[in-house]
């Protein structure tokens, strides 16, 4: 099997990784062509001794770490992705990104400490401390109101538990397309968690483009198929989350939808 194919079915979540640490998926996926085009460049010096999906991140951690091209906005690169940039640099000035990138890792990408040692070159002890330091930070930095878009009750109760223990307000729980956007309309949300397939099998991507054509809002996206969202061909979600989902998993997306939104109130 060719490297090229080795490492194709964890480009997707290697975007999402991208996504997520960059609040945008302009800047998350141009981080994952450059990544792709390096190895692609110098294949000899993708590492062989580890499993293919490390190497791929150890040369996205690579490129990160060198070229920071989130600092350098293309040509024409204007809009929200250009405004969450600007909003995440006074932020990070009180994060250190490397505490992002450890908590991202492991609760998100599924990593274990070991793993991501390998990937940030630390020390299993460090990332555990770095993950740490980025969950009391994060969330001592952002609160919001939440809307649920959820059709399974057993899921809508465990995303309303985990978004009320990280200290946020639930604005309200809908099952459908016409639910969400009323409850929207009617309590404002600072964030929304949208499943994709709802009770009356309408559609969680309509709702929000719905409530999105109405104001800005970060959204997180929840689905069991995250691929089909991830292939960097057309505009896609920046936060998304896999079902099923681990509650640290929610816990980092939350943390990170809000860290990238203007709209979110600092806790003094």
């Amino acid at each position: 099997m060719s490297l090229g194919q080795q490492l194709a079915p964890h480009l997707p979540f290697l975007r999402r990784y991208g996504r997520a640490l960059t609040g945008s998926q302009i800047e998350g996926d141009r981080y994952v062509r450059a990544t792709l085009e390096a190895i692609v460049a110098a294949p000899e010096e993708f590492p062989r001794d580890v499993d293919p999906r490390l190497g791929l991140y150890r040369t996205f951690q690579a490129i990160w770490g060198s070229t920071h091209l989130d600092d350098r906005p293309e040509p024409g690169d204007t809009g929200s992705d250009s405004e969450n940039e600007a909003i995440a640099r006074a932020r990070l000035a009180r994060l250190a990104p490397r505490s992002r990138q450890a908590l991202l890792l492991t609760a998100m990408e599924g990593f274990t400490s070991e793993d991501a040692a390998y990937l940030l070159e630390e020390s299993a002890d460090s990332v555990e401390e770095l993950v740490s330091h980025a969950l009391s930070e994060i969330e001592s930095q952002t609160r919001a109101r939440v809307l649920i878009i959820e059709d399974e009750p057993l899921i809508a109760m465990d995303l309303e538990t985990i978004v009320r223990d990280q200290g946020h307000d639930v604005t309200g729980v809908a099952v459908t397309r016409d639910e969400a956007v009323a409850l929207a309309m009617e309590d404002r949300p600072g964030l929304v968690l949208a499943d994709i397939q709802l009770a009356d099998d309408s559609s969680g991507i309509d709702a929000v483009k719905d409530i999105l054509a109405q104001f800005n809002v970060p959204v997180i996206f929840i689905t069991a198929f995250p691929e089909r969202l991830l292939t960097g061909e057309r505009p896609e979600p920046t936060f998304l989350i896999t079902k099923p989902f681990q509650r640290s998993t929610v816990k980092a997306a939350i943390s990170q939808a809000l860290f990238f939104d203007q709209a979110t109130v600092p806790v003094n």
